[in-house]
């Protein structure tokens, strides 16, 4: 991580041109005006108006009720509200559904996901997921991986994806296991990949685009690189529950969460897991970026 050597901005500007690519920066967010305006404002200066890497910066606002929408595009992102897309299909939920739908709203060859609640981030972030899209053809799907401070601590964060999303893959998908963080919200991958594959709708989307992309493509056309160390917002225990069970339960259609409160009372929660079909099956989403569907 300290002695990786950085990926040559100009150089990856360079290669998406002779390809003749395109590449789109998307953030899903909730909630996230503290981080998303460092974030955008990062892209912005270093990859699009220093180097001609990325294309266009978009925010997916996933029904935020702070300034997460105002701070993001005074930074200069397109900003859409997640029921702006796609508005006549059936409304959908979770950040699965932010992301399916930014296929639609975004133009780009590649897109590149970033969590907005990031604290420490860096261009480092985008070029590391790039690089391997760009300089190799075969690659389709690139994950990210780094070390995750919690609470002042060195190491700790990650705890949903080693108390579930580790050990889910290695009882059932042990050809997986050598992904680091499987469940890191930093990913970019090619468009005729990605909008093969459904989403599913909530906490289930990461581990589930990783079974099916290695199921439909192999594991030779994903990579994972090293984006050094990651800071954000850790979530109380409480909340981490339902992303443990939709990780658990990603195949099935529905799933409830029981739990109790502190007078011992039962307390159901809803787990977001239904999943959006692949995009290129919804007719506008083909009107719009001219693909077939195939027989």
């Amino acid at each position: 991580m300290g002695g990786a050597i950085e990926p040559d901005a100009h150089a990856l500007a360079a290669a998406k041109r002779t390809a003749d690519l395109s590449v789109s920066v998307c953030l899903p967010a909730r909630d996230e005006e503290a981080t998303v305006g460092q974030i955008v404002a990062t892209v912005r200066r270093n990859l699009v108006e220093h180097v001609p890497l990325v294309d266009e910066v978009v925010v997916v606002d996933d029904g935020s009720i702070d300034a997460t929408a105002e701070v993001a595009a005074w930074e200069g992102a397109t900003v859409l509200a997640v029921g702006e897309i796609l508005p006549e299909l059936p409304p959908g939920t979770g950040k699965g559904n932010a992301l399916w739908k930014s296929l639609y709203a975004c133009s780009g060859d590649i897109i590149c996901w970033l969590d907005a609640d990031v604290r420490n981030f860096g261009a480092h972030f985008v070029t590391r997921l790039l690089e391997p899209l760009l300089t190799d053809a075969a690659v389709g799907f690139v994950k990210g991986y780094y070390r995750r401070p919690l609470h002042g601590e060195v190491t700790g964060g990650g705890r949903v994806t080693e108390l579930m999303g580790r050990p889910v893959i290695s009882a059932l998908f042990p050809h997986l296991a050598g992904f680091v963080q499987p469940l890191a919200g930093e990913y970019a991958g090619r468009r005729a990949l990605l909008e093969t594959v459904p989403f599913v709708e909530g906490w289930g989307v990461e581990i589930g685009l990783l079974i099916d992309l290695v199921a439909n493509f192999g594991l030779d056309a994903i990579a994972q690189v090293d984006l050094g160390v990651r800071e954000h917002r850790n979530r109380p225990l409480e909340e981490l529950g339902p992303q443990a069970m939709a990780i658990l339960v990603t195949g099935l259609r529905r799933a409830e969460l029981v739990r109790y409160d502190d007078e011992q009372r039962a307390e159901r929660i809803g787990v977001e897991i239904r999943e959006r079909p692949p995009i290129v099956s919804v007719p506008s989403y083909r009107t719009k970026f001219g693909r077939e569907l195939s027989a």
